[in-house]
């Protein structure tokens, strides 16, 4: 479950792999904070989305991605979510990896975690227009990368039959 956390915010299974290492040390390393008053496991997963999110403040690519963030069109909601509905989850975490370390954190914090743009914003010290925007071109950007991927499928069995 935390390396799944952690496959979310990061760029490459590496990544992925030192966050969670530091994730189980903060963890064994605090143990004795858990109070046992809800689920081990949902204290896990808190921790190791703190834990990836401080990794992805210290990276400095996401730095560059949230003072640099651009404004683009965003598709249609309805839109994309049917597109989002054509892949399975292993297809579309790995997209999410492709996607820069900017849009792929508040991607991560909106979409999946059901953090609000504000609660975003501050947790990564951006302003609530910088993670709207961020989010608005993360589901943009993957969705036309499952549109271009659909594309190329068609392509290759159009070429397969002649």
């Amino acid at each position: 479950m935390m390396k799944g956390v952690c496959l979310r915010y990061a760029k490459d299974e590496m990544e992925a792999e030192d966050m969670l290492q530091e994730a189980f040390i903060h963890a064994f390393r605090n143990l004795d904070k858990y109070n046992h008053r809800g689920a081990l496991g949902g204290w896990l997963r808190r921790l190791t989305v703190n834990k990836a999110l401080e990794f992805c403040r210290k990276n400095a690519s996401f730095q560059r991605a949230k003072d640099g963030y651009q404004q683009v069109q965003s598709d249609p909601v309805s839109e994309s979510n049917e597109i989002f509905k054509q892949i399975g989850l292993e297809e579309l975490v790995a997209k999410i990896q492709q996607l820069p370390a900017g849009y792929r954190t508040v991607f991560n914090l909106y979409a999946v975690e059901g953090y609000k743009h504000k609660e975003i914003a501050e947790k990564l010290q951006i302003t609530v227009g910088t993670s709207k925007s961020q989010y608005s071109n993360a589901r943009q950007q993957l969705a036309e990368m499952i549109r271009q991927e659909q594309e190329d499928e068609l392509k290759r069995m159009a070429y397969a039959k002649q």
